[in-house]
């Protein structure tokens, strides 16, 4: 690989510390930062942010082949890489290398500038997500995730403390000294560690913090899309074994107002949150198409608001009343084995039973009719499943069966809360009382009576 700077007379060997076997087979330069260059090789690909001194190779997601070609997308600063065998690949946005210097890599960490980011909503040109029903021989490529991409460097890994462990057991190993014996209480602290983590605060102008991202917290340049959200109404369940990770449900936000906002890069090691000290400032646009104006723009964005605040009510409510449910059918259970206690309890658990399938029916709809295709009235959670569902698929204001969707919803679920409540925390009490007086066994959803005889 040579470089010339006077047009072909002279030249220089800019090779470096690319692979001494095979040759170099395509080049690109930057067309910001002339010091950025990529080179494709018979084993990678590879960048230098110094015009050549030293390389380094791109490996995440590229396997090691041959890169025949390259080209930069000058608009998104994409890099298009073709391989010999293996497809083409795309880097996007290599922005965040045209800021790279070899002091900050010295750093602890580094936040790099963040591109503006566009509010819109994706279409699914297909009628589902990527290729939907096309069949698996119609060919389609992933577009980039939705949203701002933060790019953030750290020098080294965060390790756990098993992880240091292991480390100091294999330099003893080296050395042929014994290895550490690691106390109880550090065992215990091992298998108890909360895994660490980079936090990115997402702040908006008013300097509040509207979501945290959690990157990983690995050695190297390291990604994390923000998908132009505000939390969600709920948060999805945690993986349970055996579950397909691609069929969880995700819970999603609104999206954000168009305006500034900022991140802020932050550590958790050990559950300990230290800041790292840097900041990046960025604007998320609304897309000149998206909406007929912004009076209408703000109309959505208020009323999204709205929405998610009742929705999140809803959530609550109904898996309150599940957990209810479940509590009851386990006092029914007890009482059946519990002779001493008075047989009048049997049928007020049944008639709390029965209030609290009202209240779910309210709230998630008539199942069991709804299971043999029978015509139901519209729940709490349909109307406001609604409402949300609208508001999310458009930027335009709502519509008047929406907002009546919504406060149609809202006054419903008034009611059910303050039937629920009554129900938890009034009528349930006595019956959990007795429980406890003749000693039946224990049941879920309160703490049991104990003064130490």
């Amino acid at each position: 690989l040579l470089k010339s700077t006077d047009a072909g007379r002279t030249w220089t060997g800019i090779a470096g510390n690319l692979p001494s076997r095979g040759s170099v087979l395509a080049i690109a330069e930057d067309h910001v930062d002339p010091n950025l260059l990529f080179a494709g090789t018979e084993f990678g690909l590879h960048f230098t942010i110094d015009g050549g001194n030293k390389w380094q190779r791109l490996k995440s997601g590229l396997p090691t082949i041959a890169v025949k070609d390259l080209a930069i997308h000058r608009p998104m600063n994409d890099l298009v890489v073709g391989t010999f065998g293996r497809g083409m690949y795309v880097l996007d946005d290599y922005s965040a290398l045209r800021g790279l210097k070899p002091e900050m890599l010295q750093k602890e960490s580094q936040l790099f500038p963040i591109r503006d980011g566009l509010v819109y909503v994706p279409t699914r040109q297909y009628g589902g997500a990527g290729n939907a029903f096309q069949g698996s021989a119609f060919y389609t490529a992933e577009n980039p995730p939705f949203g701002t991409a933060i790019t953030y460097y750290l020098k080294d890994s965060i390790k756990t403390q098993k992880q240091l462990r292991r480390e100091a057991e294999k330099a003893a190993e080296k050395k042929s000294a014994p290895p550490p014996a690691p106390t109880k209480d550090e065992l215990r602290a091992e298998a108890e560690e909360e895994a660490p983590a980079i936090l990115l605060d997402i702040i908006d102008a008013g300097g509040k913090v509207i979501r945290t991202l959690t990157g990983p917290a690995t050695s190297g340049i390291q990604r994390v899309t923000w998908d132009l959200r505000a939390p969600a109404a709920t948060v999805a369940a945690p993986k349970a074994d055996g579950d397909d990770e691609g069929f969880r449900f995700q819970p999603r936000g609104p999206l954000v107002k168009p305006g500034t906002y900022s991140v802020a890069l932050a550590k958790r090691v050990r559950g300990q949150v230290t800041p790292l000290g840097q900041t990046q400032q960025f604007q998320v646009a609304l897309d000149a198409g998206a909406t007929p104006s912004a009076a209408e723009g703000q109309e959505h964005f208020a009323f999204g608001a709205q929405v998610t605040k009742l929705q999140r009510a809803v959530a609550g409510t109904q898996e309150a009343a599940n957990e209810l449910a479940s509590r009851l059918e386990r006092i029914k259970r007890t009482l059946d084995q519990s002779p001493a206690v008075d047989a009048k309890w049997k049928d007020v658990v049944r008639k709390l039973e029965q209030k609290n399938r009202d209240i779910l029916r309210a709230l998630r709809g008539d199942t069991v009719l709804a299971q043999r295709n029978e015509n139901v009235p519209p729940s709490i959670a349909d109307r406001i499943g609604y409402a949300v569902g609208a508001q999310r698929a458009a930027l335009q204001k709502p519509t008047q069966t929406q907002r009546d969707s919504y406060e149609i919803a809202s006054q419903e679920l008034r009611e059910q809360l303050t039937k629920l409540r009554t129900l938890i925390e009034v009528e349930l009490r006595p019956l959990e009382r007795a429980l406890d007086a003749a000693g039946a066994p224990w049941t879920p959803g309160r703490l049991p009576e104990w003064n130490g005889k």
